[in-house]
């Protein structure tokens, strides 16, 4: 719990951090309703209603102190509180708390948000009070929240509206099954308040270098964490992800990365012999190799200090096949320097989250 109260304490003081530049602070407030995306058939018995929630909003606005900010066309940062009701009994309410992006078009009419946090929900999993509830195998999970609004600011006084669509997802990243996971997709409406104008620098006065040019880097990095095999109960196993990667940046927004892994996920190796005992007609042999080795192609999108990335893989040596041999990861790193950067990501097969990845690396 402590963790839920320092994090917007840490966030709402790096908003706060510079006045360099005149700052502009925006809060709004969002009621969204949709419909749980049935991507797996143990969510079948559990949507039984519309989910419905609250969504607060507190944000900086970007002025044309750093570089990035024309280049993003003078996004919007800050950080989130959700509630969400699935109006089933099982499944029960979620929050989060977490940080996001806006992201601006259409002359500023169209806002693009990307979410990630971290949220709790209120009836996990239990194998004997909430056995059907396959989709939040944890109380603590990720999550990930993607919109797409019409915004407005200012249309009465301070007061303006936003509306459009509002996508969220929770998932543990299988630290504990099971986890199916869950998704749904809304509407959303609310309003939203500017506490001050803001003057921004003007797109034409800021010195961007729009010609980029940097040699191929080379990474290295290191992902760790707990994860569980599909057997409900087996236990949380530790993995480590070993990668090497080069990267060459296309431009100042975006690189392309070609690389390789070796997955050491030891939950694999309990579930082998699980199923060499438990299921002899499909003759896995208990000792068959757990390690994997993949290659994959990605691509890194730079935001200041943060960047996304995404890459899909394949496994070119696999002993144990369980699944197709393609996998996709996405996630978020921080660069401490042009040298050292740390995140967070989540390896998926499918919609089937594998593991979320504690990542430390080096890029030369």
């Amino acid at each position: 719990m402590k963790l839920f109260i320092l994090l917007p304490i840490i966030l709402f003081t790096n908003l706060t951090f510079s006045q360099e530049f005149e700052n502009s602070y925006t809060i709004d407030l969002n009621y969204f309703r949709g419909n749980v995306m049935a991507h797996s058939p143990d969510l079948y018995q559990l949507i039984t209603g519309h989910p419905d929630g609250l969504m607060l909003n507190f944000s900086r606005k970007t002025s044309g102190k750093e570089e990035w900010n024309s280049l993003y066309n003078f996004p919007d940062y800050g950080g989130y509180f959700l509630y969400q009701d699935y109006k089933n009994e099982l499944l029960g309410q979620n929050f989060a708390v977490g940080a996001f992006y806006n992201f601006y078009f259409l002359n500023r009419k169209l806002s693009f948000k990307i979410a990630q946090g971290i949220g709790i929900t209120t009836n996990p999993y239990d194998k004997e009070t909430n056995s059907k509830n396959k989709a939040l195998g944890s109380k603590v999970m990720g999550n990930i929240n993607l919109g797409l609004y019409y915004k407005k600011e200012n249309v009465i006084d301070n007061f303006g509206f936003q509306a459009g669509f509002l996508f969220t997802h929770f998932s543990n990243g299988r630290i504990k099954s099971p986890n199916s996971g869950i998704n749904t997709y809304c509407l959303n409406m609310g309003v939203n308040y500017v506490f001050d104008e803001i003057n921004r620098v003007k797109p034409d006065s800021i010195r961007v270098k729009l010609k980029f040019t940097e040699p191929i880097k080379y990474n290295v990095l290191f992902r760790t964490g707990f994860n569980e095999s599909p057997v409900v109960g087996s236990g949380q196993k530790p993995f480590y992800h070993i990668g090497f990667y080069a990267d060459k940046r296309i431009n100042r927004k975006s690189a392309i990365q070609v690389g390789t892994e070796l997955f050491l996920t030891t939950s694999i190796k309990e579930y082998i012999r699980f199923r060499s005992i438990s299921f002899p007609e499909y003759q896995v042999n208990s000792s068959t190799d757990f390690k994997r080795v993949g290659v994959f192609v990605g691509h890194e999108l730079f935001v200041n200090k943060i960047s996304l990335e995404g890459q899909i893989g394949y496994y070119i040596y696999r002993p144990f096949k369980d699944g197709a041999p393609i996998y996709d990861r996405v996630g978020m790193k921080y660069y401490f320097s042009k040298k050292v950067f740390t995140g967070v990501s989540l390896v998926t097969h499918g919609f089937l989250a594998e593991a979320m990845e504690f990542v430390i690396g080096v890029r030369l």
